[in-house]
């Protein structure tokens, strides 16, 4: 129904932004990984998937055509909805989520939260021919430093689904195990790890 949305980035956080497109605001859902791609733009143009459900209508939102694909070859598979695909997207770099399923690597799957060992397998299984007939790799952008890191790791983990009190228990973990991580997107994949 909406292909993409491209106009001014009037909030953006590592969950989700707002589109301004001719004074019209689109909140839209995104991963890690496309926050990290955006995360420096005043304007840009996403990539959508419009999730439609009896209580609401959710736009997630993709900077590369090979993330959103992913994306949809993930949620085909049973058990895995759309947060759980955005929780994988926002874990794992796209390429390593595919390069788990061709190798059969469960583990690394299973070290997403969410993903059980038979969901991991039904995963391998139902993809594993999928994945195989096109592969792109996005580069991967570091972010700069920021002032509220911290804060900004917290709401990302909040909204992906984690206990605010989890959530700040692990960001608290890794600063201490590495008080001089200063990348937002290590910062959450770290936390992510340690749930």
């Amino acid at each position: 129904m909406i292909a993409y949305l491209n106009g001014k980035l009037a909030y953006k956080s590592p969950a989700l932004v707002h589109i301004d497109i001719n004074g019209v605001g689109y909140e839209v859902q995104i991963s890690l990984n496309t926050y990290s791609r955006i995360q420096g733009l005043e304007a840009c143009k996403l990539l959508t998937w419009l999730h439609i459900k009896e209580d609401g209508h959710t736009l997630y939102g993709f900077f590369e055509e090979s993330e959103r694909s992913l994306f949809l070859l993930l949620i085909s598979v049973s058990g895995i909805g759309a947060s759980t695909a955005r929780m994988m997207l926002s874990s794992l770099q796209p390429e390593d989520i595919t390069r788990a399923i061709m190798m059969e690597n469960e583990k690394m799957l299973e070290s997403v939260k969410g993903i059980g060992a038979k969901t991991a397998k039904r995963v391998i299984l139902e993809l594993k021919d999928k994945v195989k007939k096109g592969k792109d790799t996005p580069a991967h952008l570091s972010l700069p430093v920021n002032n509220t890191i911290q804060e900004d790791a917290l709401n990302a983990l909040v909204t992906l689904g984690i206990a605010r009190n989890m959530a700040e228990t692990a960001i608290t973990r890794v600063m201490k195990s590495d008080p001089l991580l200063q990348n937002l997107e290590e910062l959450i994949k770290k936390a992510l790890k340690s749930l």
